[in-house]
């Protein structure tokens, strides 16, 4: 990998909204997730990605998310519970025509149930696309 690509990565990372020093809980976690993308967000915050058994609260959540996972809602709602006031959800779906492909529509749908708005949606590595959530400003969190 060239020195521009490892530039470029952490870039990506911090477009997202990852700062340094954050801690950044990873839900939903399997083989398929992008190493590259999960390196690039420990390179912008300098500190490795947490778990689902992290008994503490998160700045952030990486929430990789397929179709057959369930109920997004639920999931948003469950993500919520583990981030500081005023972080933000990156949820990570394949894209369109790759198993577990999430329609736009039940994103939308499923932030918005969950007291969520989509900030962006980027590219997110080969086979993912990512929308960035976060409580709406003024907007009490739910407990």
């Amino acid at each position: 990998m060239s020195a521009t690509a490892d530039q470029a990565e952490p870039n990506l990372a911090v477009r997202l909204g990852f700062q340094p020093d954050q801690i950044v809980q990873e839900i939903g976690y399997d083989e398929d997730a992008d190493q590259e993308l999960r390196e690039a967000i420990e390179a912008a915050t300098g500190t490795e990605l947490v778990d689902e058994e992290y008994d503490d609260v998160s700045d952030a959540v990486v929430l990789w998310f397929r179709e057959d996972d369930g109920d997004l809602t639920d999931a948003l709602v469950d993500a919520l519970a583990y981030m500081e006031d005023g972080g933000s959800i990156l949820l990570l779906t394949p894209k369109a025509g790759r198993d577990g492909y999430v329609e736009p529509s039940e994103i939308g749908e499923a932030s918005t149930t969950a007291g969520l708005s989509a900030t962006r949606s980027v590219n997110a590595g080969k086979d993912w696309i990512g929308s960035r959530l976060v409580t709406p400003k003024g907007a009490a969190k739910r407990r």
